[in-house]
Parts: C-alpha cells; sequence; structure tokens
C-alpha cells in the first residue's frame, strides 16, 4: 500500500497480497518499524501472521528506504512525526507500535508524543540511549561494506549458522547483508550514517519512557552485542511496568527467533487487548 505523508509515497506491507486488504477500523492495528538500513521485510513473518488474524498491518519502509520516497530522516524525533502523519494517513486513531532497534526509538517517542494514540509499545533489540561506537559511526560514512560487515556479524548469536535454520531455505546472516547492501543500492545518499548518528543522537529517551502508561513489552537477545541486555536496564527500569522477554538470539533476533519472537507479539497483543 502506498500512503502519501508529507507530500511524499509512503509504501507500507499490509501482510496480505497482492493488494492488501482494505483498513477496517473496527479491527485493531499493529505498526511494525524496522531498524537502521533495513526495510518492512524484517517482519515479513511476524507482519503477515497478525494481519491474517484479525489485525491492520502496516509494515512502513521509512522515508529513504526500502519502497518510500522522500529523504532520510535525521532525527528521532523527526521519525516519531512522520510515524503519526502515516497513521493519519492510515486512518489509524491509535495502534500497536512494534519497533526494532532504531525503530523501537520511533516507537518510544512517538508514544511520548501522542500517548493517546499508542495502545501498546513493544520494544525489540532496544536500549537507550542508544550510542554507536565512534568506529562504527566512521565506517558507516566512508567505508559503508566494512560497516554492513561489522553489523552483520555482531547482529548474529554464532558466526555460523545452526545446521537447522528456523526459516527454512534462508541463511540469516546473508539475508541480512544483502538486505543491508540493497538499501545502500537504493539510496546511495549515506543512508547508513544517517540512521546511526539519529540513533547515537536521541536525548530524549529518559523523559519520553517516564511518561509511558499503555502496555510495554521488552524483547532483548540474550547474546545481542549491538544493543546488549544489560544496556537496557536504564529503559527498563524506567518502565518498570513492561514485561520483560529474553531469547537466545543476537540483535538480528527475527531472522534467528522468528517463531519466538511472533509468540512473544501474540501474547503482547492480547494483553493490550486487554488492557
Amino acid at each position: 500500500m502506498i500512503l502519501d505523508v508529507n507530500g511524499a509515497p509512503a509504501y507500507c506491507y499490509t501482510g496480505n497480497q497482492p493488494g492488501g486488504k482494505d483498513f477496517d477500523a473496527a479491527r485493531p492495528t499493529i505498526v511494525f518499524l524496522h531498524g537502521a538500513q533495513n526495510d518492512h521485510s524484517v517482519w515479513a513473518l511476524q507482519s503477515r501472521y497478525f494481519a491474517h488474524h484479525g489485525y491492520n498491518v502496516l509494515a512502513p519502509d521509512l522515508p529513504g528506504h526500502g519502497r518510500s520516497g522522500g529523504t532520510a530522516l535525521t532525527t528521532v524525533e523527526a521519525m516519531a512525526d512522520w510515524l503519526l502523519a502515516l497513521l493519519d494517513a492510515a486512518g489509524s486513531r491509535r495502534a500497536l507500535l512494534a519497533g526494532h532497534s532504531m525503530g523501537s526509538l520511533i516507537a518510544l517517542e512517538a508514544a511520548h508524543r501522542a500517548p493517546e494514540r499508542v495502545a501498546g509499545l513493544a520494544l525489540l533489540g532496544t536500549t537507550w540511549p542508544m550510542k554507536v561506537s565512534d568506529t562504527l559511526l566512521a565506517a558507516s560514512k566512508d567505508a559503508l561494506q566494512e560497516a554492513i560487515d561489522m553489523v552483520d556479524i555482531w547482529s548474529h548469536s554464532l558466526p555460523m549458522p545452526r545446521p537447522a535454520s528456523p526459516a527454512p531455505g534462508f541463511w540469516a546472516a546473508g539475508m541480512v547483508r544483502r538486505l543491508m547492501q540493497r538499501m545502500a543500492e537504493r539510496n546511495p545518499a549515506q543512508l547508513f550514517h544517517t540512521d546511526f548518528s539519529a540513533c547515537n543522537a536521541y536525548a530524549n529517551g529518559g523523559e519520553a519512557a517516564a511518561g509511558v502508561a499503555c502496555p510495554v513489552l521488552f524483547v532483548l537477545g540474550a547474546r545481542d552485542v549491538m544493543t546488549p541486555p544489560r544496556s537496557a536496564q536504564a529503559l527498563t527500569a524506567a518502565l518498570k511496568h513492561g514485561r520483560i522477554v529474553t531469547m537466545d538470539a543476537g540483535h538480528a533476533m527475527m531472522a534467528e527467533q522468528p517463531d519466538a519472537v511472533l509468540d512473544a507479539l501474540v501474547a503482547f497483543a492480547g494483553t493490550c487487548a486487554r488492557h
């Protein structure tokens, strides 16, 4: 589905192909937000499941990413404003927000800016502050393939794939690597550096978390070295009512443990429905 958001086309995967289902205000809505140098496809299993189990699904490509037009936004705050404009364009008054990595910061900031529009927050591979190492930040600007390789290695729990893949027919590390390369090919304007800089600079996480009253789910990878669970302690402490699910995965948990991520989100969506 293509929506007009702030004068630029915004692509949203609806989980129903071809064409998708019409938005139905009587159904609950869930929004899936991707991380840096990614697109909607990282949520393939989860978005499709929810679309076939009673939900409106919006899995957007952020501006300058994937199939969406416009230029990449430079701050988390601007991305949160864009997300709220996207909900307006789709006709959604209230939604459950699920965000991975940079997407988790966008979801958190959107809940801060418009709490009445957020039914729940699922924050995956999250932390705050989300600081990016100087080495990785520099590589994302001047040595893109090196940055992609670093992130690909650090995002997976094992240097070699398991004998049995949770997503049959796919090599998780290779799939993630190729996605980041494809994003660079589609938008060569230092997309990775822009995304990482936005994560690195985001300073409002503490204030945003302090005001969140909706249900919150944290999904953390026990082997995550990009956003280690210990680094999320300030955020989980600020959101004491949040539930924490830790799984045997690295940062790319939707690729490594797709079913476990789905199970956590399904259970959480049920909690939000009763809230």
